[in-house]
């Protein structure tokens, strides 16, 4: 009966043990075995705080009394373990490690390592096995994270366990519980916190744990096949300490439909990453989404970007134009498989975006445009500004450079971005965002396309339309980009013919002018023949009056014919006898000199028959 009691409170001395070291900021191996002659190495973890590196570490070896120091880092060595273990310290890293040598069977004992005084300051148990052979078992695997930080996981099996279920669990009262397996099995208490992640060699995957807990301090298994039942495995031991309160940003980030949210992810700003990544976690994996290369998924065009700040070991990730199906789970990751990875909880809640304004605008190339974006007052001392989207990030737009201008009606709460003359380089995502104190706020996205050909000087007709796609109409927006070449280019051919036919045109109308002058003015020459247009206001009947009363001058000849050739008066007379008498000549005169002889001759018929009537 004594002996079962000694048992029992052996037991729960043991247990209470294991209870302090567990909550202690100390962590080494529970267990390690040696064989009789052979050495055993000791290592143990501790936070890595000022005091901490500069204190005393030692291990001790427990008895009924005390822990009796068998050696130190002050020099101390106890007089059994006297030439056969050392100490060595590596403040940098917050570890130590003791080695013993030369193990003989009185060695097998429970042990201490610790900082600081024996059974005072901090420590943690640890059992040493001595073994006469042949085999040794193999010890647990031990991993030291920060709370909050992350983890990765090597495990790795032979090709024979290439085809069987890989797996992750953790050791308990009755079993080992399942954490994931290639089945797509994931334990609701590390749902968006675990990944498990095949390797490139057969058989072997690595395990991504992030967002530690204190409450994930334990011991686990990695495994090929079914645990208890066929496969292999390996053991972990895992400690969850607290060494700062470096926050490490919100676990959990709410955004709405059509909004967008941004995320800072930490990581060591000494160590030179080359890739650093964002990704959306699934039960078999994280899908990668971007990363600082520029490499992104198609579908988060204009909706994503990165920007990393190496300085203060940094990069913010962007999201905007949120629907539903983006709620879930995100990484935070970079190359180093030691370095800290985060995941982010997003989850989409009821209500309405900050900023606002026309997600799509249509322009015709060389037409002003303009892009507004409406804030709230809450936003009102925030910086704006305007950036044009690419993969590889969003760099704020200057005021005034080049074919654009940025603008801001305070008044209104209103931010533009102008376009004195849109061009087709301009077409693309552009975004509307806040800033506060270096760190970036709500974005706003609006996509700007541009239609159209070039204009030929001087018919500038083309108009554009800053009209909502939804109210465009359903047959014009379902031609696609087919019908609006086809528009290009009969509007192309149009303006052409226009181009040849017009100056044609206005050849003709400037020659058909200088015909219809040279016409009025050769009409109105001709017009001086008619005496009764002559200054004298002579009639024509007087005229013929004159020429009964003899005053035609010609005898012989018939009376005159007065023909018009070609502007030109020409009078033609014909002989009474064609055949007895010559061929007169034709007498040319010009309008003006038979206008001057038919009013002479007017005058000397007047004066002749004045003289008669005297």
């Amino acid at each position: 009966m004594t002996f079962l009691v000694l048992i029992f409170l052996l037991s729960f001395l043991q247990a209470e043990s294991a209870k302090i070291s567990s909550s202690s900021p100390i962590f080494g191996p529970r267990q390690v075995t040696g064989l009789v002659g052979g050495s055993v190495t000791v290592k143990c973890f501790y936070p890595r705080t000022s005091v901490n590196r500069h204190d005393r570490k030692y291990l001790c070896k427990e008895s009924a009394r005390q822990c009796a120091t068998i050696v130190s880092s002050t020099g101390y060595t106890g007089p059994d373990f006297t030439g056969r273990v050392n100490i060595t310290d590596f403040p940098e890293q917050g570890i130590f490690t003791m080695q013993i040598s030369k193990l003989e069977l009185k060695d097998i004992s429970f042990y201490k390592c610790g900082i600081g005084l024996n059974d005072r300051g901090l420590s943690f148990k640890v059992k040493l096995d001595v073994s006469k052979g042949p085999d040794v078992p193999e010890e647990a695997e031990l991993y030291y994270i920060e709370l909050g930080g992350s983890v990765s996981i090597n495990c790795m099996f032979g090709a024979q366990y290439a085809s069987e279920r890989k797996y992750f669990c953790r050791m308990g009262k009755t079993g080992c519980v399942t954490v994931i397996d290639t089945y797509g099995n994931v334990d609701p208490a590390y749902k968006g916190r675990v990944l498990l992640s095949p390797q490139e060699i057969p058989g072997a995957f690595t395990i991504y744990m992030t967002q530690l807990r204190k409450e994930d301090s334990g011991l686990y298994l990695c495994g090929a096949g079914s645990y208890g039942e066929r496969g292999e495995t390996k053991e972990v031991d895992m400690h969850v300490y607290q060494e700062t309160a470096a926050s490490q940003g919100r676990h959990t980030i709410n955004g709405v439909v059509g909004g967008s949210v941004s995320v800072e992810c930490h990581y060591n700003p000494r160590m030179n990453y080359t890739l650093k990544y964002w990704c959306k976690w699934r039960q078999n994996g994280c899908a990668e989404i971007i990363n600082n290369l520029g490499v992104m998924t198609s579908a988060y065009e204009g909706r994503i970007v990165m920007h990393d700040n190496s300085k203060n070991g940094t990069f913010t990730i962007t999201m905007n134009q949120l629907t539903t199906d983006d709620a879930g789970y995100y990484w935070c990751m970079t190359g180093g498989d030691v370095e800290k990875k985060s995941a982010k909880q997003l989850k989409i809640i009821d209500g309405q975006p900050g900023l606002s304004g026309k997600k799509e605008i249509n322009a015709v190339i060389g037409t002003p445009v303009i892009l507004s974006c409406s804030y709230p007052c809450k936003y009102y001392s925030y910086q704006k500004y305007w950036c044009k989207w690419k993969n590889t990030g969003c760099n704020p737009l200057v005021s005034y450079e080049q074919n654009h201008t940025v603008s801001c009606d305070e008044e209104n709460r209103t931010f533009y971005l102008t376009f004195v003359q849109v061009q087709q380089a301009d077409q693309g995502w552009y975004w509307c965002g806040v800033n506060h104190s270096g760190r970036y706020g709500e974005t706003m996205a609006v996509f700007l396309r541009v239609n159209g050909v070039l204009r030929n000087e001087g018919y500038e007709d083309a108009t554009f339309s800053n009209e909502d796609p939804a109210n465009i109409d359903p047959q014009k927006r379902d031609q696609g980009s087919g019908g609006s070449a086809s528009v290009s280019s009969q509007e192309h051919e149009t303006k052409v013919i226009l181009s040849v036919l017009l100056p044609i045109a206005a050849v003709c109308l400037l020659l058909a002018t200088v015909f219809i002058v040279v016409k009025f003015r050769l009409l109105k020459r001709s017009d001086l023949v008619s005496v009764g247009s002559y200054r004298t206001n002579i009639s024509m009947s007087e005229f013929e009056n004159s020429r009964g009363l003899g005053a035609n001058d010609n005898k012989g000849m018939k009376d005159a014919q007065e023909t018009h050739l070609g502007g030109v008066d020409e009078f033609v007379t014909t002989p009474d006898n064609a055949e007895g008498a010559e061929e007169p000549s034709v007498v040319k005169r010009g309008s003006k000199e038979d206008v001057d002889r038919a009013y002479t001759t007017f005058l000397l018929q007047a004066n002749k028959l004045a003289q008669g009537n005297a």
